[in-house]
């Protein structure tokens, strides 16, 4: 069923909101527990849409999944299939990073071209050209991809963009291979600390995740292991833009605060207060709100493509114009089109949004073609005088936790139908 969020606008937004753990790390984890074949204990994961397609496809495999609270207890001892379903991998573009997992069990994997969000072409040219240097036999066939090898071994990778499920499927692949595997201009994102640090406690020996250069050296034998997910970067930065954007006052709780430091410069930027207190931040919206001169998405520790959607829901009621420029992938402005429904005044060519800020935005039926444009939809209509209706909240699900609920809780009014 195709979900909807009924907003009525114009309140502002108060209280304290408990930050969910991370949706881009504890996916890549669980993809991790296929390759020791023993318990794994993970806590603090979110109930999220692309977690449950995750373990549908981990119980697809023959994994027993028992779910308590938010702990999931993952037996990947009985695990006994190589194929990943076609409709689950369909759904989710992370299912690619089974492929690294599997290949470091079995020595095998057969899986369909991912799919997600429609953000622009992600190519998996890198994953597979690494996996092939790593003596993975890969055949494209009539949209499958079929995987195989007698025995990974390491090698040195020189990925040519610092891409993060590229990272993150050579390390799951290379943990078990024969003597050591360097990747160099390796992604940094936090996540990618938080998979090296599961997989350490696991019996894995990989250093240097968080900067360019990571080294993986095979082990034979893993253990099982406990582990709790970071706390969501991006959950984090929408609840600060909802502080900012309907000039109220929220505390976040639970944050890692040198993940955040990029959002936090941006917001500061635009007259915001950020005052930030060890794992806690306060997030005070200004009576006005300043443009920002540019906004350039960028891999960590730049400023993340994630939260470029939000912040132009932001921008559109800034007093004075702000440029956009998306680096990170193709085809991420779909949000632009459904927020001048509401008002506001964006002009798009190529990568570069110019957004000129008007004095507010009226409520509009609009519609969420991905993850972030549709919370920056939700944003623009808790800031929008009158009702707002954003159709297919369904993917806003795949990367939030109920986030109506936590809005209303702040004081927000929205009903989900």
């Amino acid at each position: 069923m195709v979900e909807k969020y009924i907003i009525n606008g114009g309140a502002r937004l108060e209280g304290e909101v408990p930050i969910i753990g991370a949706k881009n790390a504890v996916l890549p984890i669980l993809a991790a527990t296929v390759i020791n074949g023993t318990t794994n204990v993970i806590s603090n994961v979110p109930k999220l849409k692309d977690v449950e397609v995750m373990i549908k496809i981990l119980t697809s495999l023959g994994a027993r999944v028992d779910i308590e609270g938010d702990t999931l207890i993952i037996d990947s001892s009985t695990i006994n299939r190589v194929t990943l379903p076609e409709e689950l991998v369909r759904e989710m573009r992370s299912s690619i990073i089974l492929m690294g997992a599997l290949l470091a069990r079995f020595g095998e994997a057969v899986l369909s071209y991912p799919g997600g969000c429609e953000i622009g072409p992600r190519p998996i040219d890198l994953h597979l050209k690494s996996l092939r240097q790593m003596g993975t036999e890969i055949v494209e066939s009539h949209g499958f991809l079929y995987c195989k090898t007698d025995g990974l071994k390491g090698c040195e990778i020189q990925l040519d963009y610092p891409s993060v499920g590229a990272t993150e499927n050579i390390i799951l692949a290379a943990t078990m291979a024969e003597g050591t595997t360097i990747i160099r201009n390796a992604a940094r994102e936090p996540e990618i600390v938080d998979l090296q640090d599961y997989l350490n406690k696991a019996g894995c020996r990989v250093k240097g995740a968080g900067t360019s250069v990571i080294v993986v050296e095979g082990v034979q034998k893993l253990n099982s292991c406990e582990h709790r997910i970071i706390p969501d970067r991006i959950v984090a930065g929408t609840f600060m833009v909802a502080a900012a954007i309907t000039r109220g006052e929220i505390v976040l709780k639970n944050v890692v605060l040198e993940h955040l430091q990029s959002i936090i410069a941006k917001l500061k930027e635009t007259g915001t207060k950020v005052l930030v207190d060890r794992d806690e931040i306060k997030v005070i919206g200004p009576e006005k709100l300043y443009p920002i001169e540019m906004l350039q998405t960028l891999p960590y520790p730049g400023f993340p493509t994630d939260m470029q959607a939000q912040f132009m829901a932001l921008l559109t009621i800034a007093d004075g114009t702000s440029i956009v420029n998306e680096t990170v992938f193709e085809n991420r402005f779909k949000h632009a089109e459904e927020l001048t429904r509401m008002g506001a005044n964006i002009k798009t060519l190529g990568s570069v949004a110019v957004i000129k800020g008007i004095k507010e935005l009226t409520g509009a039926k609009v519609f969420a073609k991905d993850l972030r444009g549709g919370a920056a939809l939700v944003l623009a209509g808790l800031a929008a005088q009158g009702v707002t209706e954003v159709e297919n909240i369904n993917h806003v699900n795949r990367g939030y936790e109920n986030l109506y609920v936590s809005l209303n809780k702040l004081g927000a009014n929205i009903i989900s139908v």
